[in-house]
C-alpha cells in the first residue's frame, strides 16, 4: 500500500505522534502530506510541548500568523544553540515569570525584554570575555531588571523589586537584582578598576543589591562559577563560589540540556524555591519584597504552644563573612517569627484573641555547644501584640538578629553550615515548652 493510500484520519494521528523534526519530513513527501503537516493544530501542540507557549507570537512577544510560523521564528532566533538548552532556559524563565505574575506583579515589571546578540556581542567585546553559552541563553530571554524612579519611589533605601531578593537585620538591609547587560558592563568596569583585577580578568558583575548594604555577583566567564563578594572584597578580592564546580558542565562534547553554569543553576533553584513555597513574599510598612528566610521544612522549623505559633529559619549572609578570620568566618541571621492562631491564645484552658510577648529566650548551638544564650525582657522596648490572622492589626511579629560559624560547607544550590539556633522558653501569657530548631543549610 502506497503513502497516499494513507486516509486523512490515519495521517492525522500519526502525525501528532511525531516531533517537529519528523513532520518538516513528512511535509517534503507530496503536496498532500504537505498541507496535511501544515495544519495549525499540530504546531500548537509542538509550541505548547516544547516552548509552553500557547499563542502564536515571537520571543517578544509580537503576534504572528501561525503557530507553525511561530515554531519556525523561535528556531530561527536560537540557531546557534543546542535546541534542548534554550528549552531549559525558557522553562527556568517561565518558572520564575509565573510565580512573578501571580504573586508579584510589580517586580514582573521591571523585567526587560531579551536581549539581541548584538547587544550581548557589544558586552563581550568590551569586557573581552565569551559568556558561556547557558547565561547567554538566559540573556537572550530576558536581559535582567531595570528600575525607574516610580519603582524607587516607596523607599529611600533602594528598591525592593528584586528578583533574587534578600534580607535584613538591624540596620543592614539587602535586596538583590538581576542587572541588565548595560549594567554588567558598567559596573564591570567600575569595580574591576576599583577592586585593582587585572584586564585580563574574566570575572563579570551580574547581580547585585539595590539598596546602601552591598552585596555583589561575579560570573567568571571562563570556569562558569557564580561567586559573591565577602566582606574583603574591597580589600582582598575575596569570593566564595555560589555552586559546588563538580555540578557545573560547559563541555560542548555534551547533549545540549546537559551544558550548566553556576548563573542558570543558581536561577533554576531559585525559581524552584519560590514555585514550592520554600521562599515568600514579605510585606513591611506596605512595602513588599522576596524574602530569603526560608518558610518550608527541613529549612524552617515551627512550634506551636499556647495557640502561638513560632516559626524559625536563617540564611546566609556572604558579604558580611570573613575568611580570614578563623574563629568567626561565617555569618548567618536568623529570623523568629511569632503570630497568634485562628483559635488564640489558650492558658489554664482560657482563650484569648490576643497575647503579648513579655520574655524571651532561645540558645545558639554549634556541634552541641552553646555559643549565644538569648535571655531577656521581650526586645529592647518592644513588648510585641499579636492577634488572629483575621484582624485588621499586623498579625506577626519578626525577630531578626546574627550569629556567625567556624565552619562552612557547600551543597547544591546553597550553603550549609553545622549550627543549630533552639528556642527553648517564649514567655507570652505562659511559656512554651516546645524547641523550634533553626536550620543552617540556607540559599543565599
Amino acid at each position: 500500500m502506497g503513502l497516499e493510500s494513507v486516509g486523512d484520519l490515519a495521517l492525522h494521528i500519526i502525525l501528532n505522534k511525531l516531533g517537529p523534526e519528523d513532520i518538516a519530513r513528512v511535509a517534503c513527501v507530496s503536496k498532500r502530506f504537505r498541507s496535511s503537516a501544515s495544519e495549525d493544530s499540530l504546531w500548537f501542540r509542538v509550541c505548547s510541548q516544547d516552548l509552553c507557549v500557547t499563542n502564536p507570537v515571537d520571543l517578544l512577544g509580537n503576534p504572528l500568523p501561525s503557530f507553525k510560523v511561530a515554531y519556525q521564528i523561535w528556531r530561527e532566533a536560537f540557531l546557534m544553540y543546542p535546541w534542548s538548552l534554550v528549552k531549559r532556559v525558557k522553562r527556568c524563565w517561565d518558572r520564575i515569570k509565573t510565580w512573578l505574575t501571580d504573586n508579584f506583579s510589580e517586580a514582573e515589571a521591571t523585567l526587560c525584554k531579551g536581549a539581541s546578540e548584538d547587544e550581548i556581542q557589544e558586552l563581550e567585546i568590551a569586557l573581552k570575555v565569551k559568556l558561556p553559552l547557558p547565561t547567554r541563553i538566559l540573556y537572550r530571554f530576558q536581559n535582567g531588571q531595570e528600575f525607574t524612579g516610580e519603582h524607587l519611589a516607596n523607599s529611600t533605601l533602594g528598591s525592593s523589586l528584586g528578583l533574587i531578593g534578600g534580607y535584613s537585620f538591624y540596620n543592614h538591609l539587602v535586596n538583590v537584582y538581576l542587572l541588565p547587560l548595560s549594567q554588567v558592563m558598567l559596573e564591570t568596569q567600575q569595580i574591576m578598576r576599583h577592586l585593582g583585577f587585572s584586564r585580563r580578568s574574566k570575572y563579570i558583575v551580574m547581580a547585585a543589591s539595590s539598596t546602601n548594604s552591598e552585596k555583589l555577583f561575579f560570573l567568571n566567564c571562563t570556569n562558569g562559577q557564580l561567586y559573591v563578594g565577602t566582606k574583603n572584597l574591597a580589600t582582598d578580592g575575596e569570593m566564595i563560589p555560589c555552586v559546588p564546580h563538580d555540578l557545573i558542565s560547559l563541555a560542548h562534547g555534551l547533549n545540549g540540556d546537559q551544558q550548566q553554569d553556576a548563573m542558570l543553576l543558581w536561577l533554576e533553584k531559585h525559581g524552584h524555591r519560590l514555585q514550592n513555597g520554600s521562599i515568600k513574599l514579605r510585606e513591611e510598612g506596605n512595602v513588599r519584597s522576596i524574602s530569603l528566610f526560608p518558610e518550608e521544612s527541613p529549612l524552617c522549623s515551627t512550634a506551636v504552644t499556647n495557640g502561638v505559633e513560632v516559626r524559625a529559619s536563617a540564611v546566609f549572609i556572604p558579604e558580611l563573612t570573613d575568611l580570614l578570620d578563623d574563629h568567626e568566618k561565617y555569618l548567618f541571621s536568623y529570623s523568629i517569627r511569632m503570630s497568634l492562631q485562628p483559635q488564640g491564645c489558650i492558658i489554664n484552658g482560657m482563650f484569648f484573641n490576643s497575647c503579648q510577648l513579655h520574655q524571651r529566650h532561645w540558645l545558639i548551638r554549634a556541634n552541641d555547644v552553646i555559643v549565644s544564650d538569648v535571655n531577656g525582657e521581650a526586645v529592647i522596648g518592644e513588648f510585641c501584640q499579636t492577634k488572629p490572622p483575621d484582624c485588621s492589626a499586623d498579625t506577626n511579629y519578626v525577630f531578626e538578629c546574627h550569629e556567625v560559624l567556624t565552619r562552612l560547607f557547600l551543597r547544591e544550590g546553597g550553603v550549609g553550615g553545622e549550627k543549630a539556633c533552639n528556642l527553648t522558653n517564649f514567655g507570652c501569657l505562659g511559656p512554651i515548652s516546645k524547641t523550634c530548631e533553626v536550620p543552617a543549610f540556607v540559599s543565599w
